[in-house]
């Protein structure tokens, strides 16, 4: 921290050197804890607050689960997992979203999350090639608002506004982050993200418990929200295609990690991992991170997320070079000459 003790200090995660010079760097809070909490390993200021955006996507998903209303219209694995998503807007993602419309009744139209041109450029390319415009199913948050939807539906609230902070939905959910975050909800802010639902601020080390809470839930928690946890781990896991797309570091990250972990991004930087317990973790094990950036480029999330994981003994050198495009980028000129790289550059700070 700084002599002011209100302005976090972040630290260097990346560095993008040019020739002999470092011309950028990106800077950022990480911090990993166990199944019980205790702080393993960390750099900067994990006391940092901000929005988990979509890196708290399987927590929401959770009411969705431990209510029923997943068993009562039946969703799949795979549609579980959309429910946890920041998925690409490719065809097999609008079409299990609309899928989980069709099963509680309803269609697209009942989104409001609004429409959103596909992360995925040849799906975006094929809707400019059919003169269509982009619709709410390719939004990238779909999956999760069709489960919202579901959930209401379940309850008998009301489908209209399901997206407002006073909904019983939403109210729900929030009651579900403030618990894997250990927190009372009034002690949370709340913010709209993208996709027009609340989103929540709490520090990163709060998001590093709450991505292990996924994967090793408190024993004092009810037994359906521990089912839960477990149903929602599995479906991802299972069809990692679905929670990001084939190509993108979440799904890549779970096909290397082979059952070893979870992975979910966040907008403006925001980063967490679910490290299923292991013998070296035999509680499991919290990743989160923020770039203090926002890494709107998106171009040193990755390397932070594998040379944290590598460091913490999750992947392997083997693991790594699977991921070699997300270990680093070699910059190149506008001819192709290679010219620079952005690598991470830190080594946590260990207490484990």
């Amino acid at each position: 921290m700084s002599a002011n003790n209100d302005i976090p200090v972040p630290a260097p995660l990346v560095k993008v050197t040019r020739g002999a010079i470092t011309e950028s760097r990106h800077r950022g809070h990480v911090v990993a804890v166990d199944g019980d909490g205790r702080v393993v390993a960390l750099l900067g200021a994990p006391e940092t607050v901000s929005f988990l955006r979509s890196a708290c996507k399987p927590q929401q998903a959770v009411p969705l689960v431990a209510s029923g209303a997943a068993a009562r219209f039946r969703l799949d694995d795979k549609e579980l997992a959309l429910a946890c998503a920041s998925h690409n807007g490719e065809p097999a993602h609008t079409q299990t979203a609309l899928s989980m419309l069709r099963k509680i009744g309803l269609d697209a139209s009942a989104l409001r999350c609004g429409p959103q041109e596909p992360y995925s450029e040849e799906a975006a390319e094929s809707l400019r090639e059919r003169g269509e415009e982009p619709d709410a199913l390719h939004n990238n948050c779909s999956g999760k608002h069709a489960g919202m939807l579901a959930l209401a539906v379940h309850m008998g609230a009301p489908v209209e506004e399901y997206e407002r902070p006073e909904h019983p939905v939403q109210l729900e959910v929030a009651r579900a982050v403030a618990r894997f975050a250990g927190l009372p909800v009034e002690d949370i802010a709340v913010g709209v993200d993208g996709c027009a639902v609340p989103t929540f601020g709490v520090t990163v080390r709060a998001m590093a418990l709450m991505a292990v809470r996924l994967v090793a839930p408190e024993a004092a928690w009810d037994g359906a929200t521990k089912q839960a946890c477990r149903r929602l781990v599995a479906a991802m896991l299972a069809h990692p295609e679905m929670v990001e797309g084939d190509g993108e570091l979440d799904t890549e990250l779970m096909r290397a990690g082979r059952g070893r972990l979870v992975s979910k991004v966040g907008a403006e930087g925001v980063y967490t991992a679910s490290v299923l317990p292991s013998e070296r973790w035999p509680r499991g094990l919290g990743l989160a991170f923020k770039l203090e950036d926002g890494d709107r480029k998106d171009r040193a999330r990755p390397p932070v997320a594998v040379e944290c994981l590598r460091q913490l003994g999750v992947l392997d050198d083997a693991d790594v070079r699977a991921l070699g495009k997300f270990s680093g980028e070699t910059l190149k000129n506008h001819r192709g000459d290679e010219v620079g790289e952005v690598r991470a550059d830190f080594e946590l700070e260990r207490f484990d």
